[in-house]
């Protein structure tokens, strides 16, 4: 689809203007200021949709309650709302228990008597006027302790944990309840599953709230790894000089599940793999990887660099791409005995610019596999070898890579060959590790949700994602979406269908890696 031939609201100086609304934070006092490291010391009101359901249960209510704590926050209160019957005191029980069982920080005593009075609870079924009570309520309580009184300086951040359909009803609802003024909405994925829905979804929702005003999160971006990705690369000069097409071979972004589908057949039916993870994660990671240096590491900047890495990526080809299924997916409760959805995508994609021209990133992505992982691996170009004797190892164990670890406890690994000690000039494969374990400041690494939430609540769109980004991806994915491959089955445990390797060839897959991370 041309730019011609899309609504107004996609045009190139709508674009632009998105993307100007979206770098920009706004104050109550009617000034702004571009900054990604200005703190936001008015107090905040965070109204939690979908506050019962899982997402909710397992990394929001943890997060919230370890910034409320923890003094990185201004201070805030949290309304909880959903569709089931909970007074307030029933909430702050389900929060607890949803702490103490799946938190990855537990609060103490102390912490929780400080963070359970914070903590309220409505019920969504009550309506506009009942939210739109609850909020002023709050707020007043708020600018009571904070502001003198003054309602006007309480922020408004709404986190929609809640499926896109259900999105627009929540959105509905605070324009009707006059709650859109000093407020953000942090919104999840999947922002629509190809280009005519991604569109629809953003003009709906560019209805109510401008595009400075909407975080759509992906949790990857904030991991602790997927941020040193861009330390890396431009505050060391070792590296930046080789980041291109010259040096580096091939990119692969591996990111397996060893789950299943847990109770989420009714989302993941329709959706499958490749628009449940590579648009909303996979591509997103891509960009770190590949953006060019922004003029400044500020939310603009960053964000305009990730979109011309979208803007340059090649239609998605299917002969490119690997669609899998486990054996026993059809099985599964709630899935259609004859479906076609892959629970496994690998594909081969391309970026057509100066600096990757000719240098195919794989991902790789699935259900079911044999290890849960997150690994971005860098393969650079190999040396000639012809120096060497017959025997001595070289080339034995593939090029040498720079290796990033997305999992919680972040790592990097660059391997390279050196000398065997001993007579003779025998190479094996070394290799430095780095890990924030290994760091005084470890007990310092926010986990994403946390770290996310404080950026919305900082209007620090650094970390998210634009409409413009998420609609060129979705234009992109048209060959495929159009035309998909059939899905070949897969074992459960497996690293997906045998058709993976001919994929990657003459490469081989990192994972599974021929060693270990050191302890």
């Amino acid at each position: 689809m041309t730019d011609a031939s899309r609504p107004e609201s996609t045009t190139d100086d709508a674009k632009a203007q998105r993307l100007e609304e979206a770098q920009t934070i706004a104050y109550p006092s009617g000034s702004t200021r571009r900054s990604r490291t200005a703190p936001q010391e008015d107090p905040t009101l965070v109204v939690l949709f979908g506050a019962t359901g899982d997402l909710s249960r397992r990394k929001l209510l943890c997060g919230l309650g370890y910034l409320a704590v923890s003094g990185l926050a201004p201070d805030m209160r949290v309304i909880g709302t959903s569709l089931d019957d909970m007074t307030d005191e029933q909430f702050r029980v389900f929060a607890k228990k949803a702490i103490d069982e799946l938190g990855a920080r537990k609060l103490t005593d102390e912490q929780w008597e400080r963070f359970a009075p914070k903590l309220s609870y409505v019920n969504t079924s009550a309506g506009p006027e009942a939210l739109a009570a609850a909020v002023a309520a709050k707020e007043q309580e708020l600018a009571d302790d904070e502001t003198q009184g003054d309602r006007e300086r309480v922020r408004r951040l709404y986190y929609l944990s809640v499926p896109p359909k259900a999105a627009t009803k929540v959105i509905e609802t605070l324009n009707t309840a006059g709650l859109v003024e000093r407020s953000r909405v942090i919104m999840e994925k999947p922002f629509g599953e190809d280009l005519e829905s991604a569109l629809a979804l953003n003009d709906e929702v560019h209805k109510t709230f401008k595009e400075k005003q909407i975080f759509r999160i992906d949790h990857f971006l904030g991991k602790e790894a997927a941020q040193n990705i861009l330390a890396f690369r431009f505050a060391n000069g070792l590296f930046e000089p080789i980041w291109n097409r010259n040096f580096i071979d091939h990119v692969q972004i591996d990111i397996p599940e060893s789950l299943g589908l847990d109770a989420r057949a009714a989302f993941y039916e329709p959706t499958g793999a490749y628009k449940d993870m590579v648009v909303t994660h996979l591509f997103q990671v891509m960009a770190f990887v590949a953006m060019e240096p922004p003029t400044a590491l500020e939310p603009r900047a960053i964000s305009e660099e990730k979109n011309k890495v979208f803007r340059s990526l090649e239609p998605i080809r299917p002969d490119d791409v690997i669609r899998g299924q486990y054996a026993g997916y059809r099985q599964e409760k709630g899935v259609d005995p004859e479906s076609d959805t892959e629970t496994f995508i690998a594909l081969k994609a391309r970026i057509d610019n100066w600096r990757w021209a000719g240098v195919p990133f794989y991902l790789r992505t699935g259900k079911k596999l044999a290890q849960g992982m997150r690994i971005i691996s860098i393969a650079f170009k190999e040396a000639p070898k012809s120096m060497f004797p017959a025997g001595s190892g070289i080339g034995q164990q593939g090029p040498d890579h720079l290796t990033f670890d997305l999992a919680d406890e972040s790592k990097v690994s660059l391997s390279f060959y050196g000398k065997r000690p001993g007579p003779g000039m025998r190479l094996s494969k070394l290799s430095m590790q780095f890990s924030t374990e290994d760091t005084e400041q470890a007990d310092d690494v926010l986990e994403a949700y946390e770290r996310l939430i404080l950026d919305a609540i900082n209007g620090d769109h650094t970390l998210f994602t634009t409409a413009e980004g998420i609609e060129s991806l979705w234009e992109r994915s048209i060959p495929l979406l159009d035309d998909p491959p059939p899905v070949r089955s897969y074992e459960p445990g497996s690293w997906g269908p045998n058709s993976i390797h001919q994929l990657i060839a003459p490469n081989a897959w990192r994972l599974p890696f021929e060693r270990n991370w050191r302890d």
